[in-house]
């Protein structure tokens, strides 16, 4: 089928005239399809990764080999989400150049748009060769534009705390049961 701008328009929860290459630090969240619990199970507020899920936490700590560009903070991976710091260093090598905006099919080498595509792709990968499993992650992801040491701060101690927290846990289905 051939792509129509009109009948297949996603629209972008990303900000437009941020420049999602540029250097700083993004939290992100990336969610399992439907929710299901595919990467452990939290046993007395401690994650217990499954097979799926160490193969996450591996993809995951394997960003900074694929984009020199890029450092990794705070992350978890949870039972049916991921959380995540990535830090942009360097804007690519130089700080002379035009700001740089995702478009369809024009992935930015180096943006977050592309780390987590690229995450993703890598995950569904390997537990779809390894495990013969498909739809792994739900569409999209979260992201958040830390803006200053005390962000920072709080967003680090929540993925810290997030597996002590799941009983709380808007990602927790037996929260809404």
């Amino acid at each position: 089928m051939k792509f129509d701008s009109q009948k297949h328009h996603r629209r972008s929860i990303r900000l437009n005239d941020h420049d999602y290459a540029q250097p700083g630090g993004y939290f992100v969240t990336i969610v399992t399809y439907h929710r299901n619990m595919l990467f452990g199970e939290i046993v007395n507020e401690e994650m217990q990764l499954s097979e799926f899920g160490k193969i996450a936490d591996e993809c995951w700590r394997a960003i900074p080999k694929h984009f020199s560009n890029v450092e990794l903070s705070a992350h978890v991976i949870m039972p049916n989400h991921a959380h995540g710091i990535i830090v942009i260093t360097d804007g690519r090598g130089t700080i002379y150049r035009a700001p740089t905006q995702e478009q369809f099919q024009k992935p930015v080498m180096g943006s977050i748009p592309t780390i987590i595509r690229t995450y993703k792709a890598a995950v569904t990968r390997r537990i779809g060769r390894e495990h013969n499993v498909t739809g792994i992650w739900q569409r999209n992801y979260y992201e958040h534009i830390i803006r200053n040491h005390e962000d920072w701060d709080r967003i680090h101690r929540y993925i810290e705390s997030n597996p002590s927290m799941w009983v709380e846990d808007e990602e927790n289905p037996m929260k809404h049961a």
